[in-house]
């Protein structure tokens, strides 16, 4: 099955690198238009370089309101319109129970949490029947290893987010549903694990999965595709684990 998104506009958070890359990638792969955010300016202006006209870069903080209305505003004025939501811009923050400080839990819940709220709420104006809102969460939502509670927790607030939100658009006809990877090879876990030149620490953690390896961020940026497009019309409030069967 092909998937084509053929004029579809789409907004992808957290797009400088890792997931975020692939996912925008992908979608302009599949025919898409992308609005390409991250508070990252050069590597959101790298990424529009690569993926050429089909993409435009806009610095957008997930965290600050007024990025966000302002992100929209743009995409309104441009297009007029939205019919998929990536929100993909997610952080980490090691530390273990009685070394968690006030500034890594805001850290982590201001851009898990609070982003994604600031993602989906003021986009509702543009989404019309058919489109599709994709929440990125984690296998750490069910499972988060040592010193990642904090994380583990946000996620798991993505879920949440997910099953009410169902219920509060009833009736709009847009879609909403949750991506939850598991290991997956991106600059920011290999930084995490200290792993940038150690493939040893890589190949350690993929053997933990049934598939024996961990994933590629381009097997993501596939389902999220797949969850935009019209092949899954009748998803909706889904939690898909992609992770190579780890959760298991």
């Amino acid at each position: 099955m092909e998937i084509r998104l053929d004029g579809k506009v789409c907004v992808v958070t957290g797009a400088s690198s890792g997931i975020g890359a692939a996912i925008a990638k992908e979608l302009v792969d599949c025919g898409a238009r992308v609005v390409a955010t991250g508070v990252d300016q050069a590597g959101i202006a790298r990424l529009a370089k690569d993926l050429g006209p089909s993409c435009m870069p806009v610095v957008a903080d997930v965290t600050k309101r007024g990025d966000m209305e302002a992100l929209y505003k743009t995409i309104g004025n441009t297009f007029g319109r939205l019919d998929v939501v990536v929100a993909n811009a997610g952080v980490g923050a090691n530390a273990p129970l009685g070394e968690i400080t006030d500034e890594k839990f805001s850290h982590v819940i201001d851009t898990n949490l609070r982003g994604v709220l600031y993602t989906v709420q003021p986009a509702l104006r543009l989404l019309k029947a058919g489109a599709s809102v994709i929440l990125i969460g984690s296998t750490a939502s069910v499972d988060a290893p040592p010193t990642m509670s904090v994380y583990g927790a946000a996620k798991a607030g993505l879920r949440a987010f997910t099953t009410t939100w169902i219920k509060d658009t009833k009736g709009s006809g847009v879609r909403i549903n949750m991506l939850s990877p598991g290991a997956i090879d991106t600059p920011s876990l290999r930084k995490a694990l200290d792993a940038e030149h150690d493939e040893g620490k890589i190949r350690a953690l993929g053997e933990r999965s049934p598939l024996g390896r961990i994933g590629k961020p381009e097997e993501i940026a596939n389902v999220v595709a797949f969850l935009a497009s019209e092949a899954a019309s009748f998803i909706h409030g889904a939690e898909i684990f992609v992770d190579g069967g780890l959760k298991v």
